[in-house]
């Protein structure tokens, strides 16, 4: 078994591009060997700016030789196939054939054999192809020739045991060489193998693995703030893209004046990170006037002239950050409002101005249901978009929302206005927070269930993996609000008010108020997966209905706890043997059994007792469930259990007497329909492997 090395070196690719290329190359690089029947132990991919890099392990010195057998046409079939036979089997006329008999007649056979092929032979043909046909999300060809890649390739690294694997892509011919650090080690080198190519590369300034070239910048951000008693702003985009502009990575400090701390710290952070790749400091709660910048290289003076580079670009950047500032605070809010008549929500949609004064009215309703005060919530409704016509959000679009809250306060708006204004996109990621005040969360919905409830109505939903508009995440963020802060939303109601501003149009009508339900329940279902809940448990309970998230997810946790004990786990299982038996029955007979039993004919004990059980059980739990106390509910259903067992255990369904037969199935029925009170039992797994697997 030998090794396989391989590395296509370039010009700078996009740090934004590495992770994904290294992938991709590791990916189609195995399944181009496996394709020509040779096995391999691992694959392992790297990348830095200016290379790709994948080494594979435990790879045979020749793929194996192969015999199979080709199935031709049938005797007698026609000429154009038994022709296309041959050509496919390599055979010059049918006396090379055999004739195997089957079922259907006699059939031409041939047993094709294939010798094995050596390792480098089959990757001088594997690798041009897939340089040729690699899927860069943007490509580009440089001199005369036809060859795209990302940037200007200029070398390919191939190696196998030792020795180069010859061939030639676009006049450029695979070799032993590589480059080290564009400034601190360029000259090219030979190497061995991967463990040799490491080392030289590590000697030569460059570090292979951007993982470590992560943990680098780490460390080094957070000793030089250690040094000064600050705390590094960490960001792992932000860390993960100076790792991918760097080979070599060297932390080091920065400052600007003072007096740009006046201007809001997410400003500060912002221009420094878009603009210059900065990291902030924070001093306490603050932001300090310090930063972390990484080179690219350790300089003889320890880096002041790049620091200073880096100060007099940040410092251009943060003044043109403070002009910005000073002067929207100029412009009131309000005044602002009309302007977004100038911004396009959506061709279908409307402008954002138009956009306001749906959520504004939405905004008014469910703040009523949510017990914030409605004047607010229609104020911060109608201000939260106006920030979008600033020149600060103009130039950090990122920044929306946080801007109209600053700005807001410097105009003595109300602290809750403000509050929403700056929270009511949230939450924009799985681990961002959801608003909290009352106000906040009333426009935060609103704003979210207008932009669907309008997507569902033109009918641009989310179709596989794509989702432009990200309403998913919308869908998701209004199940977090409502669940994080327990609250009972009916969202029947609250999609029928947003949908009222569509109801003259074609798609504003029941169907699509269903059709949004139900993406709802689907993204619920998402929801409590990722939180461990279990999907047949999520299932039993949706399918019974309700548009109340909060106490669906309570349903949810109650069910689940009670089927974690003794009682529950056997009740789960009588109940299921009772579904199943009814089932074939009312298949069997075309009917169902959903009459009351008749008393008169429940001969044994053991069925007398299970009618009673029933009857008191059905009347508890639904009285239960009426009052939201579905611990007692589940606390009712254990009562079934030992009735149920008795009743299976002695009493026989399927009797000779057709009359005490059918009486059964309709107590059967009974268990069923009580267990219904609770959860659909039939959709529940009585196993453990119901249980999830992943996030």
């Amino acid at each position: 078994m030998a090794e396989l090395l391989l590395e296509l070196f370039s010009e700078e690719i996009p740090a934004r591009m590495q992770m994904r290329a290294a992938e991709d190359l590791a990916r189609m690089l195995g399944d181009g060997l496996k394709d020509a029947g040779l096995s391999f132990d691992t694959v392992r991919s790297f990348a830095t700016p200016r290379r790709l890099a994948v080494v594979v392990d435990g790879l045979p010195a020749r793929s194996p030789d192969v015999s199979e057998e080709k199935k031709g046409p049938r005797v007698g079939a026609p000429d154009a196939a038994v022709q296309g036979f041959l050509k496919s089997a390599g055979l010059k006329s049918l006396v090379q054939a055999e004739i195997r008999p089957d079922k259907k007649g006699d059939f031409y056979l041939t047993l094709i054999e294939r010798p094995g092929r050596a390792t480098p032979e089959v990757v001088a043909e594997i690798v041009p192809e897939i340089v040729r046909n690699f899927p860069w999300a943007k490509s580009m060809r440089w001199g005369s020739g036809r060859l795209r890649w990302v940037r200007p390739l200029h070398s390919i690294l191939c190696i196998f045991g030792g020795k180069v694997v010859p061939f030639e892509i676009d006049g450029i011919k695979s070799g032993k060489e590589t480059r080290g650090h564009r400034f601190m080690a360029p000259k090219p080198f030979a190497v061995r193998n991967f463990d040799d190519y490491a080392k030289r590369l590590r000697d030569a300034y460059v570090i292979l693995d951007g993982r470590e070239r992560e943990a680098i910048i780490l460390k080094g951000a957070q000793k030089l703030a250690a040094k000064q008693e600050l705390v590094l702003v960490e960001d792992m985009a932000l860390l993960a893209e100076n790792a991918g502009l760097t080979e070599w990575p060297v932390a080091l400090m920065g400052s600007f004046d003072e007096s740009f701390l006046e201007v809001p710290g997410e400003v500060l952070a912002t221009s420094m990170k878009a603009h210059q790749k900065c990291f902030s400091l924070r001093r306490g709660e603050h932001l300090a006037n310090r930063f972390i910048l990484v080179a690219n290289l350790e300089a003889k003076d320890r880096g002041k002239a790049v620091v200073a580079g880096n100060e007099r670009v940040i410092a251009a950047r943060l003044s043109d950050a403070k002009f910005f500032f000073d002067h929207d605070r100029n412009v009131m809010l309000e005044e602002r409002v009309p302007k977004l008549r100038e911004i396009v929500f959506h061709e279908k949609l409307g402008t954002q101005y138009e956009r306001v004064q749906r959520v504004r009215v939405l905004a008014r309703e469910i703040a009523k249901l949510v017990r914030a005060d409605p004047d607010l919530a229609e104020r911060a409704a109608i201000l939260a978009k106006a920030d979008l016509t600033s020149d600060m959000v103009g130039e950090f679009p990122e920044l929306q929302g946080v801007m109209g809250r600053y700005y807001a306060l410097d105009q003595e708006e109300d602290e809750a206005v403000a509050d929403a204004i700056g929270t009511h996109y949230k939450p924009v990621g799985p681990s961002d927070d959801v608003p909290r005040e009352k106000v906040a969360v009333a426009v935060a919905l609103a704003d979210k269930l207008d932009m669907l409830v309008g997507f569902w109505t033109i009918d641009e939903k989310p179709t596989g993996s794509k989702d432009p508009y990200a309403l998913r995440r919308a869908a998701l963020g209004v199940i977090r609000i409502v669940l994080e802060n327990d609250l009972r939303l009916p969202l029947n109601d609250v999609t029928r008010a947003a949908l009222m501003k569509w109801k003259n149009i074609p798609g504003g009508g029941a169907e699509t108020q269903q059709s949004l339900l139900a993406f709802f329940a689907d993204r619920l279902k998402v929801h409590l997966r990722d939180q461990g809940a279990r999907h047949d448990l999520v299932d039993a309970v949706l399918s019974l209905g309700g548009d109340d998230l909060l106490m669906i997810v309570r349903r949810v946790e109650a069910l689940g706890s009670f089927l974690d004990t003794e009682d529950g786990e056997h009740l789960l299982t009588g109940t299921k043997r009772a579904i199943n038996i009814l089932r074939i029955e009312e298949k069997k007979a075309s009917c169902s059994y959903d009459q009351p039993p008749d008393a008169s004919l429940l001969k044994q004990p053991e069925e007398k007792a299970l009618a009673k059980t029933v009857d008191e059980v059905e009347r508890a739990a639904a009285a239960a469930v009426a009052n939201e106390d579905f611990e007692a509910a589940m606390a009712a259903m254990a009562k079934l259990r030992p009735p149920v067992d008795a009743f299976f255990d002695i009493v026989t369904v399927n009797t000779d007497d057709p009359r005490l037969r059918e009486n059964r199935l309709r107590l059967l029925n009974r268990i069923r329909a009580t267990t219904l009170t609770v959860a659909d039992f039939s959709k529940i797994e009585a196993c453990a492997s119901c249980l999830p697997t992943s996030a």
